[in-house]
This record gives structure tokens, C-alpha cells and sequence, in this order.
């Protein structure tokens, strides 16, 4: 009867889900059915408390103001310069300006937490001068959609936060956990770059006149102002001297700073900064307050339990175990987005997850790792309409020319499985 109510209520929330609704209103509409009719819980106290406790937490306050700080430097000069400091840097290196692309959007999600926002600041800057200079546009657009994944997995993360938040776990060590792996996967896809380019060097334009070392520093000095707000950020929160949501405040003032320095800020820019980061805060709030409700509704009927009970009665191994939560994960992020994957199955899954023997810090980067990779799947890969936007072409093909970079992630988070120490070595070393 329970598995009966369960699928009734799945095909229900994809009924919904499809129908266009948005996700915080459709998840909250199949919790109140699920509460109403096969529960005998009152629906309305049971809604405004959990509504009112999911979205007034103190660690939730990171969130918009990481938003307003990429969003501030989304309408900044600092992107632009970003390429100028790396530019030169690149010219021996095989696939020359391609790893542009990696380098910025590595440093650029350090300080943005969006890997929507990353793919767009970095995507805007870089496309147009790939194609000015003959790269081709394949993997232009490949690399740039697979790396600007890496707005979720180096800190400050959004959904780091919300993942922090939902299985009540240290923000800060999760985000000291993602930046070793964060590194390594830049690596990755940059040594996938020298492996295309050394196979296919006659589609690698030449580099541009070599300058000296001494000219070389003075053209880095345009990634100063990032490099500082990255130190200012993650320096805090690794030293103790301030915790996540001190670390987002710090960010913004930061980069109103920069901003203001460089002349990029004005009133207009600022309330634009501000109205951007308010709606995207809305709608994650929003699906935040619909995933909570349909949690506790999920918990009276007994569905985390039952299904926790049948994935430990199938006898799987640690790693069956990471292997199926891939493959689920991968499926769902067919259809909803990287928050509502977290905030939808966290509270089914951490029984489980603990229960198996994975650290919880752990299970936060694996989970982003396998996030990311939903950010470059059809039909809901938002990398893919965020790049789909900047080039106007098939959604088809950029899917198709991300897939490389795909594998090479689905490859690293086999790598995280058998070597952890990549992700708990450093917040092991927090006081």
C-alpha cells in the first residue's frame, strides 16, 4: 500500500513538474495532497511551521549574499581583466587560449558560487574571442560548459549551503572540502585540452607574439583584484576568523570595493545587482519552502523509511551503493534542477547515506560532483541553456560537444571514491 501511495505521488509530482508550474509552488502542491489525503496530520499549522523554520535559518543568510556578491561582479570589469592576466600566460601551453576557460571560470568561481552565473560571465568574454581567433567552436563550447561546473564545487557554493543546511553539517568545512577536488577537476579538463590539441595541432591557431617575463607581470596585474577577494572570502573562513555567512558579507563589501575602484559600480548597476540576486533568492527560498514541506509530508506517510529499508535489504557495498546514487542522480537532474535535487532527496537519502558509512562532508562534494554533472545533461542542464543563449545554437549539440567533459567527471568522482583523503584532508586541518 505504502510503494502504491509513493508511485501515486511520484507520477503525480511529474504531472506537475510538466506542466510548467514553477517547482517550489509544484512541490508544495503535491506536499499538501500527500498531507491532506493520506495523512491525518492537520495540513495548515504543519505548513506555515516547517515553511517558517526552512527558510528562516541563520546559515541560509550566506545564500543571498553570496548571490548579490556574483552578481555585483557579474556587471564588473574583473571578468574582462580576468582574460587579459591570463592571455599571456597560455601562448606555450598546447590549446593556448582554450584553457582560458578553465583558468577563469576556476577563479571566477571562487568568488561568484553560481555555476549559471559562471558560465555566462566567463562564456560572454571568452566565446567571442575564441572565434575571433579561429578556435574551434566545438570544443570552445565544450570546455566552457563542462568547467563552469566548477561554480558548484569550489567554494562559496550555493548549493553547498543548501546541502549544509538540509543534513546539518559545517558550511565552512564543506567548503574547505571542495577545494582540492575543485582544483584537480580544473586539471582535468585542462590536460584534456593538451591531450585534443597535441592529437589535432593543425586546428590550433597560432599563439600571439611572445612577451617577456617583466611584460607577463605587468599584464597579470589585472587578476589582483580577484585573486584578493578570493583570499578575503576563503581566508577568513579557513583561519576561524569569520563563518560562512560573516565570509558572503565580507565578499560583498569586497566587491562593491572593487567595483566602485574601477568605476563599474553605479546606482543603477547596484539596484540591478540587487533585484537579479533578490529573484534568484526568491525562487530557491520558494523551492526551498515547497521541498521542506514535502519532506515532513514524505516522513508521515513513511516513504523515507521504507525506502531506506529497501535499499539496505538489497545488501549493496559501499560502492554499488555510490554507483546507483550516480545513476538516480543523473535521471533526476533530467528533470529538476541541481537545489531541488539536494533539497528533495537529502532527507530520504542521509539514513541511508550514514548508515553505509560515508562521511557526511564527504557525501556533500560527491553530491555536487554528481550535481554538476546534471548541469551539462538535456533537457535541464542549465550550463546547456545558459551557453544556448550566448551562441543560439541546438541544445542538441551542445549537449553533444559537453559530452567529453562528462565522462571525464563521471572518471573523478570514481577517483573521490577511492582516494576520500582528496576531499576530508582539509577541513580535517580546521580548528
Amino acid at each position: 500500500m505504502d510503494a502504491l501511495i509513493a508511485l501515486l505521488l511520484i507520477v503525480f509530482m511529474l504531472v506537475v513538474l510538466g506542466s510548467g508550474l514553477w517547482i517550489g509552488l509544484s512541490l508544495l502542491g503535491v506536499a499538501v495532497v500527500a498531507m491532506q489525503f493520506f495523512t491525518e496530520r492537520p495540513v495548515g499549522d504543519a505548513m506555515v511551521l516547517t515553511i517558517w523554520g526552512s527558510t528562516t535559518s541563520w546559515t541560509l543568510t550566506a545564500l543571498p549574499l553570496f548571490l548579490w556578491m556574483g552578481e555585483i561582479l557579474f556587471r564588473s570589469k574583473l571578468a574582462e581583466g580576468m582574460f587579459r592576466g591570463l592571455a599571456p600566460w597560455l601562448n606555450r601551453l598546447p590549446g593556448r587560449l582554450l584553457h582560458v576557460n578553465v583558468i577563469g571560470c576556476t577563479i571566477f568561481a571562487a568568488v561568484s558560487g553560481s555555476s549559471a552565473a559562471t558560465c555566462a560571465t566567463i562564456g560572454k568574454i571568452t566565446l567571442p574571442e575564441l572565434d575571433k581567433r579561429g578556435y574551434p567552436e566545438r570544443l570552445s563550447v565544450g570546455t566552457l560548459s563542462g568547467a563552469a561546473t566548477l561554480g558548484l564545487l569550489i567554494p562559496p557554493s550555493i548549493i553547498m549551503i543548501v546541502y549544509g543546511v538540509a543534513a546539518n553539517v559545517s558550511i565552512a568545512k564543506l567548503f574547505m572540502a571542495g577545494v582540492i577536488p575543485g582544483i584537480l577537476l580544473a586539471l582535468l579538463f585542462m590536460g584534456y585540452i593538451v591531450f585534443w590539441a597535441l592529437r589535432n595541432p593543425e586546428q590550433i591557431p597560432a599563439g600571439d607574439a611572445e612577451l617577456t617575463f617583466r611584460q607577463k607581470l605587468y599584464e597579470g596585474r589585472h587578476l589582483l583584484p580577484v585573486v584578493a577577494l578570493i583570499a578575503l572570502v576563503l581566508g577568513s573562513i579557513y583561519s576561524g576568523l569569520a563563518t560562512a555567512t560573516e565570509a558572503a558579507a565580507l565578499g560583498v563589501a569586497g566587491s562593491l570595493a572593487l567595483s566602485a575602484i574601477e568605476g563599474s559600480l553605479s546606482r543603477q548597476s547596484l539596484l540591478d545587482g540587487l533585484s537579479s540576486a533578490a529573484r534568484v533568492y526568491c525562487m530557491i527560498g520558494l523551492i526551498l519552502a515547497g521541498a521542506s514541506f514535502l519532506t515532513l509530508s514524505m516522513g508521515f506517510i513513511g516513504l523515507p523509511r521504507h525506502l531506506a529499508e529497501f535499499i539496505g535489504g538489497l545488501g549493496l557495498s559501499p560502492f554499488a551503493l555510490m554507483v546507483m546514487l550516480v545513476m538516480f542522480f543523473i535521471v533526476l537532474g533530467c528533470f529538476l534542477d541541481g537545489i531541488s535535487m539536494v533539497v528533495l532527496t537529502m532527507a530520504v537519502l542521509l539514513p541511508t547515506v550514514e548508515a553505509a558509512g560515508f562521511d557526511l562532508i564527504w557525501f556533500g562534494i560527491f553530491i555536487v560532483l554528481v550535481v554538476e554533472m546534471a548541469q551539462i545533461t538535456p533537457p535541464v542542464g542549465f550550463n546547456l541553456f545558459v551557453i544556448q543563449g550566448l551562441t543560439k545554437r541546438e541544445i542538441t549539440w551542445i549537449a553533444r560537444v559537453s559530452m567529453p567533459l562528462f565522462w571525464l567527471m563521471c572518471a573523478f568522482v570514481l577517483f573521490v571514491y577511492l582516494v576520500p583523503g582528496t576531499v576530508t584532508w582539509l577541513p580535517g586541518l580546521m580548528q
